[in-house]
């Protein structure tokens, strides 16, 4: 593949706007791309990500180099940079879903401002939720903390992400409750958490 011709797509959505709502600013490809930041949470092991990571650069050198570098390119697999080759505009999902929801008025009526994530790690700084929302939090001046299928960083990491405390549900459940009844063990642990925090 040397190039993509992108005028027939491009032209199917011509006078659409595009916005394309993402949660993390990573580029597509490279130290902080897609494969590289996201693979090991889905399971990939050095080199499938190595390969998958050149099959991105193959794509993006055949459409544009330029977009494949933008924050958000390497949102959901490489979507936020095919919703940007097609004239869409990423905004943080954060951001807009906050405002939709009047999250900062929300958090200054709350005594504890809770969040979640599926893995809570060093790619939750990267304009994902957990962050968007501890920052909000800190607004406020409310606590904020996290529940995590995992949590894969020491306190002083998730400090510096803006956590007050981050509970791990594998942790707290083991694997089999965690995977096999997810909204039961969600509940036990949010129940111990509110306990934790409550007086």
């Amino acid at each position: 593949m040397s190039r993509v011709d992108l005028s027939i797509p491009r032209g199917l959505v011509d006078g659409v706007e595009i916005i394309a709502a993402t949660d993390v600013d990573n580029p597509l490809t490279g130290l902080f791309g897609a494969s590289k930041t996201f693979g090991p949470q889905k399971g990939l092991d050095e080199e499938t990500q190595v390969l998958l990571d050149g099959f991105l650069e193959s794509f993006a050198a055949a459409t544009d180099r330029r977009v494949a570098l933008e924050p958000g390119a390497g949102a959901a697999g490489g979507l936020g940079f095919a919703l940007m080759l097609l004239g869409g505009t990423r905004v943080s999902g954060i951001e807009l879903v906050a405002e939709a929801v009047g999250l900062a008025r929300q958090a200054r009526d709350a005594d504890l401002v809770i969040t979640g994530e599926g893995a809570f790690d060093f790619s939750s700084r990267a304009g994902k939720v957990p962050a968007g929302v501890a920052a909000i939090a800190a607004e406020a001046l409310r606590p904020c903390v996290a529940l995590a299928g995992q949590v894969l960083v020491g306190s002083r990491e998730m400090r510096a992400l803006g956590m007050d405390a981050a509970y791990s549900l594998v942790d707290a459940v083991g694997e089999e409750r965690a995977f096999g009844d997810p909204s039961g063990a969600l509940t036990e642990l949010a129940a111990r958490v509110a306990r934790t925090w409550s007086g």
